[in-house]
């Protein structure tokens, strides 16, 4: 789906987080970090949807649980419609947080067993002093269960009576409660059947365009992203590799990681499915606690070359028509001058410190505990 493009809406630069990996009985000692996400850049256009894709533990949910300061970013910045979030704290932060809402993948976790529907709904809008007039509440109330399709009499059931994609639903009115601009949906439809995830699909979509939405949607499942978004970002163990429109993305993937991704979806034709080219990649995702040196992905490329990728860390660049990657030899892959070869799988060691095969780890002496 193609929009006009507005202004930027939200722009991330150089964004870091980064968990500390603590050791000890008395006193904990940090001996590691997991570098969940790790230096990424990019730009969102007022109303438009962009998707965040890769397979799982590369750092898409905590990115956009970071953007919100659902996780505190270790280092760089988050800039909504001109202000950074990343440095706003107390009352300024709430008030931004009106402004920036998320639907959650499980909706049975996120949704209060002990609440009823009007009460999950009049929640967030009571914190943002939206509930100052009963029977203009009332209506809004109304009005957020007709926009996601529910009947009015949902407002005094309990999440356990709905169903999976019914809870969903409800979800997004909860984000659409307080009027935001920007909403981040994290594997909204993961969890739902198929015809389900169709009827969810649509109803974000119309969403956008009666209310002027913008979207980060946060997805494994390829084709629902495709559909949904304008642009799509690939994220492998906490940076991004490439950066394009949809379409785009899909008929000339340029990082070897995004036509291995490409390639593993079905095709619904025999014949064609036979003869199409499949990447099969070798060996496991590399541990975020102890990722590769150089580019992150040359431990299981097939495009692997001798020089710089293993020492270099590719910067994300423009290679024309906004279509940004993050690999030393895009162009000489994209031309065929450079062929893809066998991978010998590689055997991912934990350091010392955090391998628990290697003995008890080191607490320190006594006069350090004590």
């Amino acid at each position: 789906m193609t929009r006009p493009a507005g202004d930027v809406l939200l722009e991330v630069t150089d964004l870091k987080v980064h968990f500390p990996i603590k050791r000890g009985i008395v006193i904990d000692r940090t001996v590691g970090h997991v570098y969940a996400v790790d230096g990424v850049d990019l730009a969102i256009r007022r109303g438009e949807t962009y998707g965040l894709v890769g397979e799982s533990g590369c750092g898409k949910s905590t990115l956009g649980r970071a953007i919100l300061r659902l996780n505190e970013p270790t280092a760089g910045s988050v800039k909504f419609d001109g202000t950074d979030v990343a440095q706003l704290k107390g009352e300024e932060l709430r008030k931004a947080r009106r402004r920036m809402q998320m639907i959650f993948q499980d909706p049975m976790s996120s949704l209060d067993p002990r609440q009823s529907v009007e009460s999950i709904l009049l929640e967030g809008m009571h914190a943002h002093g939206l509930d100052k007039d009963k029977e203009a509440t009332q209506r809004r109330l109304r009005q957020l269960l007709a926009a996601v399709g529910l009947p009015e009499t949902s407002l005094r059931k309990y999440p356990h009576e709905f169903s999976g994609g019914q809870r969903q639903r409800i979800g997004i009115a909860r984000a659409l409660a307080v009027e935001p601009d920007l909403i981040v949906a994290d594997e909204p439809v993961s969890a739902l059947d198929v015809s389900v995830q169709a009827q969810v699909v649509n109803l974000l979509e119309d969403l956008q365009d009666q209310l002027g939405l913008t979207y980060v949607v946060i997805a494994h499942d390829l084709a629902v992203v495709r559909h949904i978004s304008d642009r799509i970002g690939v994220m492998y163990l906490g940076a991004l590799v490439e950066e394009t429109d949809a379409d785009s993305l899909y008929r000339d993937p340029l990082h070897p990681y995004t036509r291995a991704l490409l390639s593993a979806i079905p095709v619904p034709d025999p014949q064609v499915e036979d003869t199409r080219e499949q990447i099969l990649l070798a060996g496991d995702l590399p541990s975020p606690a102890n990722p590769p040196t150089g580019c992150r992905f040359h431990t299981r490329c097939p495009w692997r070359q001798a020089s710089l990728c293993d020492t270099d860390r590719p910067q994300l660049r423009e290679i024309g028509g906004g279509h940004r990657v993050a690999c030393h030899y895009a162009e000489d892959i994209r031309d065929g001058r450079i062929q893809p070869h066998e991978v010998e799988p590689e055997l991912v060691e934990l350091t010392g410190a955090l391998n628990p095969d290697l003995g008890p780890p080191d607490i320190g002496t006594a006069a350090e505990i004590l």
